[in-house]
């Protein structure tokens, strides 16, 4: 059974919880702007002095509605500075803090009011609160759950951060640090309920413990961008997502300045005004950026000038990893390019970014290692990592000087990754959730005797303790023949396609693999237009000899990194989007598979029970 283990780098106090880490920080020079808050079209310095006082207010305001150490108080809103007021605010209050995905249902909601019985909800506005109420309701909790908006004046009569801070007024600072206080790392901090790609979701116990042996180990472990001079970063990920709130805890660690953008349509505006350092993504933006950057170069008539640095940039990140493993490196006439390239091209890709951004850290889902490649040739390296909701965050990562384009990296500190003979990851370590809340059958059934969580993903362990994953247990397909297929690699391999959107690749129990294929809305105009098409649309499309021809050139292309038994025969072209509100991704972007393959049942057996869609 082959093994990796890093070694904890920084211990702390077991009396010690993550408020602390953050007070060091903000009380060392209190006039230092740690946040930045977006309003009437500009960015807002909030210093550390502020921050404290704000979230000491609303943490007396809570101790004075009755919250007491240990209780639950949950937080549904988009992404927003008053999400990171509210959640600190609970943990100086000694309370446990439960994210709720903005974009949940009342009844997914009111399992969430069932299982972690908060007494307070903080809710971004009216439309959240409506939907707390209504599963409040549902949850038989109408009477024991407050809602306090996040924003508002309250001049409806509505709780407000604004009421909720004035009625701790009589709370002193003595019964704050003593509910503050009472947390030790052994404590839980959050119950972070998992996204849900499958079944009801389950209540991860995240301790103090988890946030801040990961906060302080990660500042040693990734310093190059974490530990430079003016760090800031832009955090448009869900906070409800563990990972999100897991960096959040590293910035309140290292002094890093932190903004936050909640709006997709407001993203590339905020990365432009705010230029961070670096930044936390998901797979899909970069997917995005990169075909957009590509339909914009050839929208100007510089798409084969895009192609051409794109195959440079590949190249160069290419040879930088054969370098690193002994190899020659660029070679003089791919480095004299790849500087044409850096002076007339690349700085327009990093503008996307803001400008500044070096380093990003890419996690969720599986990233392409071409999209990698590029990235990294046009001087946007990207550490990607691998973690779970019962992992914390990370519990692997590609460092700066450790980097294997293609795996997840090497164990973070304090963590052991290990196979077992099926090839599923398991994990030990600081980042290791406690268990599920009030589940304990689920808690036993997911570790090992000796203390290993089973994560349910396949990978491979290289001999240098780097760990690439191969697939997802249970998304495994068996053909009828009895051949076991991973579908994630080849559906990464069709996305890296400007008119894939996403790709689902079937064949459990069907005689040959096969594709649901759903198109990007966005590049297909412009695609259609430069192929004489100008109006087509997504309904047209999917039978359009064209858009089915570019297609089955990406089928070829991911099916060229496959064996002919893992190939897909047949693909269907599929008039719907797949998005978060449909149910078909997670907030992080994730594919539901079995939500997909339950929805798109006719499609399915069009695909099997004809041959519309011919691979050559």
């Amino acid at each position: 059974m082959r093994e990796a283990i890093t070694e904890l780098l920084v211990g702390l106090p077991p009396t010690s919880n993550t408020t602390d880490l953050l007070l060091r920080t903000h009380t060392a020079d209190p006039q230092r702007a740690l946040y930045a808050v977006r309003g009437d079209g500009r960015w807002r310095d909030v210093t550390a002095a502020e921050f404290l006082q704000q979230v000491s207010g609303l943490a007396k305001g809570l101790l004075a509605r009755g919250v007491r150490p240990g209780d639950a108080v949950a937080v549904m809103s988009r992404t927003r500075y008053e999400w990171t007021l509210a959640d600190v605010a609970i943990w100086f209050a000694g309370a446990v803090t439960v994210p709720i995905y903005e974009t949940s249902s009342a009844l997914q909601v009111a399992w969430i009011l069932e299982d972690a019985q908060p007494s307070v909800v903080f809710v971004e506005d009216q439309q959240k609160a409506d939907i707390v109420l209504d599963a409040a309701g549902r949850a038989g909790r109408s009477d024991a759950t407050t809602v306090v908006r996040l924003t508002g004046d309250g001049s409806g009569g509505d709780e407000t951060l604004t009421s909720l801070t004035e009625g701790g007024a009589g709370v002193t600072d003595g019964a704050l640090e003593a509910a503050r206080s009472s947390r030790g790392l052994g404590d839980t901090a959050s119950i972070v309920y998992t996204s849900g790609t499958t079944g009801r979701s389950k209540g991860c116990v995240i301790t103090h413990g988890n946030f801040a042996l990961f906060a302080v180990n990660t500042l040693e472990f990734l310093p190059e961008f974490l530990k430079q001079e003016n760090a800031r970063t832009l955090m448009f990920l869900p906070l409800a997502h563990v990972l999100a709130r897991a960096v959040q805890v590293v910035c309140f660690t290292g002094g890093i300045k932190l903004a936050h953008s909640g709006s997709a349509a407001q993203l590339l505006e905020d990365l432009t005004t705010f230029r961070p350092t670096f930044l936390l993504a998901v797979p899909r933006i970069f997917e995005k950026i990169h075909a957009t950057a590509g339909r914009r170069a050839a929208e100007s008539g510089r798409g084969r000038l895009f192609a051409a640095a794109e195959r440079t940039a590949v190249a160069y990140s290419r040879a930088v990893d054969a370098r690193g493993r002994g190899g020659r490196g660029p070679s003089p006439a791919l480095r004299a390019s790849h500087a044409v390239f850096d002076r007339i091209l690349y700085p327009r890709l990093r503008a996307v970014f803001g400008g500044e951004v070096t380093y990003t850290v890419s996690g969720a889902s599986p990233l392409s290692e071409h999209l990698a490649h590029f990235f990294r040739g046009a001087g946007i390296l990207v550490q990607e990592g691998y973690g779970l909701t019962e992992s914390t965050a990370p519990c692997t990562v590609n460092t700066v000087p450790l980097t294997r384009v293609g795996s997840v990296g090497i164990p973070m500190p304090g963590t052991s990754v290990r196979l077992d003979d099926d090839g599923e990851v398991q994990v030990k370590g600081a980042g290791i959730f406690a268990g599920y809340h009030r589940n304990d059958a689920a808690t036993a059934e997911a570790f090992t005797d000796d203390g290993y969580f089973r994560t349910g993903d396949l990978g491979v362990l290289d001999e240098d303790g780097f760990l690439t994953i191969t697939g997802r247990k249970k998304d495994l397909l068996v053909t009828a023949a009895g051949k076991n297929v991973a579908p994630g690699p080849l559906e990464e391999k069709l996305r890296e396609n400007p008119l894939v959107s996403q790709a689902v690749v079937v064949g459990e129990g069907r005689p040959f693999i096969g594709a649901l294929i759903s198109l990007d809305r966005e590049a297909l105009g412009p695609w259609a237009a430069a192929h004489g098409k100008p109006g087509l649309t997504a309904g047209q499309a999917t039978t359009d000899t064209g858009v089915l021809a570019e297609l089955q050139a990406a089928v070829d292309a991911a099916n060229a990194t496959v064996s002919r038994a893992e190939q897909i025969r047949r693909f269907t072209v599929l008039d719907v989007e797949f998005t978060v509100e449909s149910g078909h991704l997670t907030p992080t972007l994730k594919l539901k598979r079995a939500a997909v393959v339950a929805d798109c049942a006719d499609a399915l057996e069009d695909l099997y029970g004809s041959a519309k869609r011919q691979v050559r």
